[in-house]
């Protein structure tokens, strides 16, 4: 049976090293423990992928030595990769190298900033992968970067040339994508949280008052976070 895996690209959460732009209006302590709800409620959204098409789940992480905080936000079917390197590029790039040869038929590799990420946009990437012919999955988020690339062989191209954290991220991938011949698959556009801006984006969408996001999970741990302790007035 075809295993596609399904990484979570993620650090640690840890005051003062975690979600610093947020921090700088919410406080680090507070910043640090609003990503790991983020993470587990992207762990559920990459858990509920049905067994049955063929899954397997990681937690591609950040630092080395963080491994005890990942075992305590994870579910426990999920293994645990140390990401290479600090360039983004080349933890994409190593992460997709190393499931790929691990014998996965193909890569997901998600944001872990997303906590209403629909699991959805996970089961239609596995089967665009799953279609005849090399090709790249891409899911386009709204600062102009990805919430997820898919992939079936490690093209190290796909992660050259590449701005990161500006907002040709997305649209400069796929140029490397076309340079090379690689069929590009689009999912909807969502987005990560970064800051008191996408925050609020968030609060909207879980009080069902976002026109731009509908369909999202329900991030029961994020939302329970931020109806208890963190409340951020609209």
């Amino acid at each position: 049976m075809s295993v596609a895996a399904i990484g979570i690209i993620c650090k640690a959460p840890q005051p003062g090293r975690t979600k610093t732009r947020l921090a700088t209006a919410i406080g680090a302590v507070a910043a640090s423990e609003l990503s790991a709800c983020f993470l587990r409620d992207v762990a559920a959204a990459v858990d509920a992928v049905p067994e049955t098409l063929g899954r397997r789940c990681y937690g591609v992480y950040a630092p080395a030595g963080g491994e005890h905080i990942m075992r305590g936000l994870l579910p426990a079917t999920f293994e645990l990769l140390l990401q290479a390197g600090d360039d983004l590029g080349d933890v994409l790039f190593g992460a997709a190298r190393d499931l790929l040869i691990d014998g996965h038929d193909c890569v997901l590799l998600v944001n872990g900033d997303s906590p209403t990420l629909p699991a959805g946009f996970l089961v239609q990437a596995i089967e665009a992968l799953r279609a005849p012919g090399d090709r790249m999955v891409l899911g386009p988020a709204s600062d102009g970067g990805y919430y997820l690339i898919g992939l079936k062989h490690p093209h190290r191209q796909l992660f050259t040339r590449i701005a990161w954290g500006t907002e040709t991220v997305a649209r400069s991938t796929r140029e490397r994508a076309a340079e090379i011949g690689l069929a590009t698959t689009l999912l909807p556009e969502w987005y990560d949280i970064d800051d008191i801006e996408t925050l609020g984006w968030l609060k909207d969408e879980l009080a069902g008052k976002s026109a731009r996001f509908r369909g999202g999970g329900l991030a029961p741990v994020s939302r329970a976070f931020l109806n208890g302790a963190l409340r951020i007035d609209p």
